[in-house]
């Protein structure tokens, strides 16, 4: 059954079409990549999705069938979808415990004081903080650190659907492969995932499902080795194969 439900949305910003008649679904319980060259509409769909900062010009967004496309983001994110973003994003001046108690708190899941602390700590453990360091400042941490608290916020608020944005991005291969198994974590509690990434090994071991999108439209859509070897995508996003000399 499917949890997200994404049908011939579009985001124009003046000539130029981000977003150009794009229709998909994801199933519950599946983790879903995105993939696509610089510029083909990966973020923006995020955006579209999640009401940050913007929504579709046109189609239709549903979650468990309920159409979200003209709520808030804060209305979005109390139907249970969260996110992370490209760039390591939390409040510096903040403590690690009181950014994921942000998070808990957004969108209106959680009402009660208590339970959006006891969400904020599983959430913070899950991503690999011991309750030790629950008290450090956002801002002094490494950028691995950084991004696995940017995730602890977002499971916070214990989300149907988790949309993540190159999550991988800026990270050595030990940390990609930390960030592997959390990921996995995550969708083991029960989240449905849909990610962005341009590391295609983070992308293979993680997706059930992949989606490549090129100039704000789908190009392809199947299982993983499937659409690697499409090719459209190897000409569009991977480079066109050279013939041997």
């Amino acid at each position: 059954m499917a949890l997200l439900e994404i049908e011939d949305v579009g985001k124009s910003f003046g000539s130029l079409k981000a977003v150009d008649g794009v229709t998909l679904s994801v199933e519950k319980g599946r983790i879903q990549g995105i993939a696509g060259p610089n510029g083909s509409g990966k973020s923006t769909l995020f955006n579209l999705v999640t009401g940050i900062p913007f929504g579709p010009d046109r189609g239709r967004v549903r979650i468990d069938g309920v159409p979200i496309e003209r709520l808030s983001a804060h209305e979005i994110a109390g139907a249970g979808i969260a996110r992370t973003f490209q760039r390591e994003t939390s409040f510096d001046g903040l403590t690690v415990f009181e950014n994921a108690l942000v998070g808990a708190t957004f969108g209106g899941r959680i009402r009660a004081s208590a339970m959006a602390r006891e969400a904020a700590a599983e959430a913070l453990q899950l991503a690999g903080f011991a309750p030790a360091g629950f008290g450090r400042l956002a801002g002094e941490l490494s950028v691995f650190e950084r991004k696995c608290l940017m995730l602890a916020t977002a499971c916070a608020m214990r989300p149907k659907l988790l949309l993540l944005d190159e999550p991988a991005s800026g990270l050595t291969r030990p940390e990609i492969e930390a960030s592997i198994g959390l990921v996995r974590s995550i969708a083991a509690s029960g989240v449905t995932i849909v990610l962005i990434e341009h590391v295609l090994t983070f992308l293979m071991n993680l997706s059930d499902h992949l989606v490549i999108l090129s100039g704000g439209r789908v190009l392809a859509s199947g299982s993983p080795r499937e659409v690697i070897a499409d090719p459209a995508v190897v000409e569009v996003y991977l480079g066109t194969r050279r013939s041997a000399a």
